[in-house]
């Protein structure tokens, strides 16, 4: 078909008009898609930041609003319950939290409380914060307050006019303070140095009157009536036809009642083997009676009685304590004894010895260092050794020169005890402490 030429000419004007069209759509069209990637990429972006905010946003939201968020009731609870354990053990955290700021001090770290600071001016009040700290570290050593003051003093002087912080005297002092009152790693305690001394005076005291009495000196000893009263106890028994009988307490050879009975048991068989009088000793411990045994037999062997020493005599009964008192009340009822003996540890039996005997009508001789049951003996006994008289006995009889050694030395001792006792008195009076203070052990 042929087209008049006046067509054509538009035609192919329009035709050109429609590629150029069609290429610039598509030459446009990868922009639009770039735009539209980027545009996506960036919408990603905005959304991942939305989402990341939100989950920010939800972690801390108040309670209130998590009850208004559409979440099931478990998450719900379960995120409260978080929240709140979260917040008590915070509270707590600040709450226990140690109030002091630990300073490195060469190789140990020195924890100064947190009231410790400020410069230190001399002040009262200064002094009683300082004082406070410290006594709690030194609490323990046992440490007066003016054996803090001291360390605080020397503290104060040994530190640079630049440096008296609190916080550095309060580290100083407690450095003086160990260094000078740690004990763990010292062979000699300072602190101890009254005990020292005491016991330095009291050997020599006892050396002193030993060596004395080995040479032959007589020393004073006051009358003991129980004592002196032996001869004449044993005497009676003599003249009645009658045994003695001897009970040197209910407990073992391990204490020294029992030690101190025994040895005046020495004096008494050799008294009842000079008079040939038979000897009663019922034991209540199997060590007691055969060092009683070996005790009346050497007595008998320096009286040279030996062949009259009955073994037999000397028994042991039982460890039981009552049971013990009615085999001995047995034997006094059944042997009726002229002079009876209790000499060592005695509790609730005491009364129980001694009425029997007194039933009997038996002479009686009884000493005790049991404070409570000294007054049945009173009560009941002829005589009664009251508390040390017993321990002074086997010396006062024996008059060895060890034992009149041991107590003079004692004595002496004592009596010092006595003056220091009377000047402390007088020194607290006019208000002079350091000479009561040197006697306190730590």
């Amino acid at each position: 078909m042929k087209l008049p030429a006046l067509l054509i000419a538009p035609l192919t004007a329009f035709m050109f008009a429609s590629g150029a069209l069609a290429t610039t759509e598509n030459a446009i069209a990868p922009t639009d898609n770039a735009k539209a990637a980027a545009v996506s990429v960036t919408t990603n972006e905005v959304a991942s930041q939305t989402s990341n905010n939100a989950m920010a946003t939800t972690a801390n939201q108040t309670p209130s609003a998590l009850n208004n968020t559409a979440v099931p009731n478990e998450t719900k609870e379960s995120t409260l319950n978080s929240q709140a354990s979260t917040s008590q053990q915070n509270q707590a955290n600040t709450a226990n939290q140690q109030p002091a700021v630990e300073t490195n001090n060469g190789k140990n770290g020195i924890k100064v409380p947190h009231n410790i600071t400020g410069q230190y001016t001399g002040s009262e009040e200064n002094l009683k914060t300082l004082l406070e700290a410290l006594s709690v570290n030194f609490g323990e050593k046992g440490l007066t307050d003016d054996q803090i003051k001291e360390l605080i003093t020397s503290a104060v002087a040994q530190s640079q006019v630049h440096q008296n912080e609190m916080s550095k005297i309060y580290i100083k002092a407690i450095e003086i303070g160990t260094k000078k009152y740690d004990m763990s790693n010292r062979f000699f305690n300072p602190m101890r140095l009254n005990v020292l001394i005491a016991g330095i005076l009291l050997l020599s005291f006892i050396s002193y009157f030993t060596y004395h009495a080995k040479q032959g000196k007589e020393f004073f000893i006051r009358r003991i009536g129980g004592l002196s009263a032996i001869d004449e106890a044993v005497g009676r028994a003599t003249e009645m036809g009658k045994p003695v009988l001897f009970v040197p307490g209910i407990y073992d050879m391990d204490d020294i009642q029992t030690v101190s009975a025994v040895s005046i048991l020495g004096s008494v068989a050799k008294k009842t083997a000079e008079y040939e009088t038979n000897l009663l000793v019922p034991c209540a411990r199997s060590l007691v009676m055969m060092t009683s045994q070996e005790v009346v037999k050497e007595a008998y062997l320096k009286a040279g009685r030996s062949d009259s020493f009955k073994s037999d005599n000397i028994r042991y009964l039982t460890d039981d304590q009552f049971g013990y008192v009615a085999g001995v009340d047995g034997i006094m009822l059944r042997e009726k004894p002229a002079a009876n003996f209790y000499l060592g540890v005695f509790y609730a039996e005491s009364l129980i010895l001694a009425e029997t005997g007194h039933h009997i009508g038996s002479i009686q001789i009884a000493g005790t260092a049991i404070v409570s049951q000294i007054p049945f003996f009173v009560a009941a006994c002829d005589y009664t050794l009251i508390g040390e008289e017993l321990f002074a006995a086997s010396a006062y009889l024996s008059r060895e020169p060890l034992q009149l050694g041991a107590l003079k030395g004692q004595d002496m001792g004592k009596f010092l005890i006595i003056i220091t006792i009377i000047a402390g008195i007088i020194f607290e009076t006019f208000g002079y402490h350091a000479f009561s203070n040197w006697f306190l052990t730590r």
